[in-house]
């Protein structure tokens, strides 16, 4: 009889052959695969099991299907090819469907309806996805929600997880004393599970099979260093890469940092950034710029290793972890020592915003160009044309005080000779009049203003435009001293 290897027990991929567990979701499963017709949407944190319940359920019920990636080439041509010739298919089933562009999607769930409404029994198929993956879908065809079934894998209870490594014990012939600080530190994931306990036999060089009942032990601490060891090597540049952002900054409010800090203390490997936006909201309008302007979009599409561990997905706002492995790192990483060694400055911001233009109306073509180059460095900024849908119904005083007196990091006033006459600019002068001891307010002072020895700008440190030159050149030195001011 051949002896059982370790890799073959607590594997890292594939399907297990000692050690499959059946997740809650299996019998829902099984039984999705055998109806006819009906599309199935399967999604959940990766490293959750979904796969593999799949495959197992597949040959329960003895049934063939085609098996696809969305990160395959070939299989992606087969994919659209589906979707110009849906017959006679069979069981089609698509994994990391997510991966896929909208353009296809869209056809997907078009033809998902099809299949639905004339009870096709020629072909069949089934999504899998990360994490709330399939809304994305249902944005883009709300209807689709009742002529589907959507099985959503959550994180497994911790006796499925002790099920799992009692299985792989009793297959080598030992028996893993710190167990309970395994399943613990596993997060519900049947694959950090796997990962952790390999991790242990290698550490305490248990290879394959043992011909005599042992016991093996180490404190979790010492597995997941060795683990984290490992996993830096890979993770670490690219987790640098992302907390850096498109622009490398490294001023306190650090959002690309955050949304890594805020991952890790996801219990599903997901975030939503409307949902993110109200548990934090003096982050708000920075994660909306990031979404809407798709900054975040272009730093994980520019960059193939971040494409590999993070998925974002624009329609639905999802944020969300690809590889199981880069969430056991997240989790386990010193936050405060990443941060200091890349030089960010963890703050506990309480502004809404980095930056508030106050300025006459008459210089607005300078304020809108200081907004634009501001916001395009991923500065959030608040500037009164942007706001005009929240403004809309609301009490003005009320709304704009409170910006102007703490709501924004630094006040930057557009000062010229409309200024001190000006309504609206009077009033933002009163509520911002006090921060000027705390030197948060940067006066630019146009060329054909004079202060006078009065004026509470007269004697601060500013800026100055020159009206008979250059407006963009001299705007962009004003942003690079700005970002030196916020990054100092």
């Amino acid at each position: 009889m051949n002896t059982i290897l370790l890799e073959d027990v607590f594997c890292d991929s594939g399907v297990p052959q000692y050690t499959f567990v059946e997740p809650a979701e299996y019998i829902k499963t099984k039984v999705a695969l055998r109806t006819r017709g009906r599309g199935v949407i399967v999604e959940g944190p990766s490293g959750i099991g979904k796969t593999t319940c799949i495959k197992k359920a597949l040959a329960e019920i003895d049934m063939k299907a085609t098996m696809l990636s969305a990160r395959v080439p070939d299989d992606i041509e087969f994919i659209k090819f589906i979707l110009q010739s849906p017959e006679n298919l069979g069981v089609v089933i698509i994994d990391d469907f997510h991966l896929l562009d909208d353009t296809i999607k869209k056809g997907f769930s078009d033809l998902l309806k099809v299949l639905a409404d004339t009870a096709r029994a020629d072909t069949k198929l089934v999504l899998i996805g990360i994490n709330k993956a399939g809304e994305c879908l249902i944005q883009l065809a709300p209807d689709l929600n009742n002529r589907i079934d959507t099985i959503k894998f959550e994180k497994n209870p911790e006796e499925k997880i002790e099920e799992l490594i009692t299985k792989g014990e009793d297959v080598l012939n030992i028996t893993i004393t710190c167990k309970k600080d395994i399943v613990g530190n596993s997060y519900g994931s049947f694959h950090i599970a796997q990962m952790l306990c390999k991790t242990l036999c290698i550490d305490q060089r248990i290879t394959e099979q043992q011909r005599d009942r042992i016991e093996i032990s180490a404190p979790i601490k010492n597995i997941i260093h060795i683990k984290m060891q490992e996993l830096a090597r890979i993770f670490t540049p690219t987790t640098r890469t992302f907390a850096a952002g498109n622009r490398n900054r490294r001023d306190g409010r650090a959002l690309y940092l955050r949304l890594l800090i805020w991952l890790s203390e996801a219990d599903d490997g997901a975030l939503q950034m409307n949902e993110v936006s109200m548990v934090h909201p003096q982050y708000k309008y920075s994660i909306n710029q990031i979404a809407d302007k798709g900054y975040i979009t272009r730093l994980i599409d520019n960059n193939a290793n971040i494409k590999d561990v993070l998925y974002y997905d624009a329609s639905s706002r999802i944020l969300a972890i690809e590889d199981p492995k880069y969430m056991f790192y997240l989790k386990n990483t010193d936050w405060n020592q990443f941060a200091k060694e890349m030089g960010f400055k963890l703050e506990n911001i309480k502004t809404l915003y980095d930056f508030a233009l106050s300025f006459a109306g008459e210089k607005r073509v300078y304020a809108e160009s200081l907004y634009n180059h501001l916001t395009e460095n991923e500065y959030s900024v608040f500037y009164d044309k942007n706001q005009t849908p929240d403004i809309l119904g609301k009490d003005l005083d009320k709304y704009f005080e409170p910006i102007y007196e703490a709501g924004a990091t630094y006040v930057i006033v557009l000062m010229d000779a409309y200024y001190p006459k000006k309504v609206w600019t009077v009033f933002e002068s009163k509520h911002y009049k006090d921060r000027f001891g705390e030197n948060s307010v940067i006066p630019i002072i146009f060329n054909d203003f004079i202060l006078s020895p009065t004026d509470p700008l007269y004697n601060k440190g500013c800026l100055t435009i020159d009206r008979g030159k250059d407006m963009e050149e001299q705007i962009n030195e004003i942003v690079r001293i700005l970002i030196e001011k916020m990054n100092s």
